[in-house]
């Protein structure tokens, strides 16, 4: 990169401004992470599924797996709203693509794919398995509902998200304090 802020140029000859290619960069993280966690989440359902249909398997502790099926969301709320569920999660998936398009770094784009994999795992499983539109859950702690890798990677990708964009903005504010300070 150039002392002028110049990045290279693009097909038509112009130039682009520094940084105008990590905007593409931070989609197709969020498109790899997001492609990663469905796969991750439909394959453990899968294995669920075959292995676990004759019996739980206990870890450690208070953990095991068992295969349950849940046709609500969080904590079984709204069991059997089958249809209501299905439009409120494609809706949520289309918000948080659309604002994953803008997010301000890596980290949020990480977020945001874990997000948008685990909703559509979720989404995969009301949508294609053949089980009257219910989420496939099998890790068992005993003092938390069961989950699967779609629940986990949701609740870490809101986590992840919140504290890139506070990150992101606390780093905007200080250097909006350092240009109205300096002399």
């Amino acid at each position: 990169m150039s002392a002028a802020g110049v990045d290279r140029s693009d097909a038509t000859g112009g130039v682009r401004p520094a940084g105008a290619t990590g905007h593409g960069r931070r989609i197709r993280v969020a498109l790899l992470v997001a492609l990663a966690v469905l796969v991750a989440d439909q394959v453990t359902k899968s294995l669920a599924v075959s292995r676990l249909s004759s019996g739980s398997i206990h870890l450690i502790g208070p953990f095991a797996l068992v295969l349950s099926y849940n046709t609500g969301v969080a904590f079984s709320i709204g069991t059997g709203l089958g249809l209501p569920i299905v439009v409120i999660v494609v809706v949520i998936v289309a918000l948080v693509a659309w604002f994953g398009r803008t997010v301000p770094n890596i980290a949020a784009a990480v977020g945001v794919g874990m997000i948008l994999g685990g909703a559509t795992g979720n989404l995969a499983d009301r949508l294609f398995r053949g089980h009257h539109g219910a989420v496939v859950d099998f890790f068992y702690s005993g003092f938390w509902p069961t989950f699967n890798v779609a629940d986990a990677s949701i609740v870490c990708g809101c986590i992840v998200l919140a504290v890139a964009l506070f990150r992101a903005t606390g780093a905007a504010r200080s250097r909006e304090t350092e240009e109205h300070s300096a002399p």
